[in-house]
């Protein structure tokens, strides 16, 4: 691993981890007693940082310091695929679903009672 690779591991998971806690770079750079310059050039790879500062982060962002450093595991190329077939196949139920309660709703002329089941007509 180059040292580029390695900033960007920490620059990403420092984005992420802050994002989560719901804070701004203001926030966060209060916190760790920073400026907001220096946060975003390290949140951006342009900077590195102190032994003392990552456990700041850490401290911070309540995680454990190795954390900043796990590179994100990335979904195999038939674990996408499967999920994208997936979604594809939900937002196609979902719109016919819809498509079908429609044209019920458009073709009865009195609404069902409340503890009337209704059933889609295909």
């Amino acid at each position: 691993m180059t040292e580029h690779e390695l900033r960007a591991i920490l620059s990403m998971n420092l984005k992420r981890y802050r994002n989560y806690r719901k804070l701004s770079q203001a926030e966060l750079a209060e916190k760790l007693d920073i400026s907001i310059p220096f946060l975003s050039d390290v949140e951006n790879g342009r900077k590195w940082v102190s032994p003392v500062t990552l456990v700041k982060f850490a401290n911070a962002l309540h995680i454990e310091p190795y954390e900043l450093f796990k590179p994100d595991e990335a979904l195999s190329p038939a674990t996408a695929a499967a999920l994208t077939k997936w979604s594809n196949e939900i937002v196609e139920a979902v719109a016919q679903t819809v498509q079908d309660i429609q044209g019920y709703y458009l073709t009865q002329s009195d609404p069902p009672l409340e503890n009337e089941r209704v059933t889609p007509s295909k």
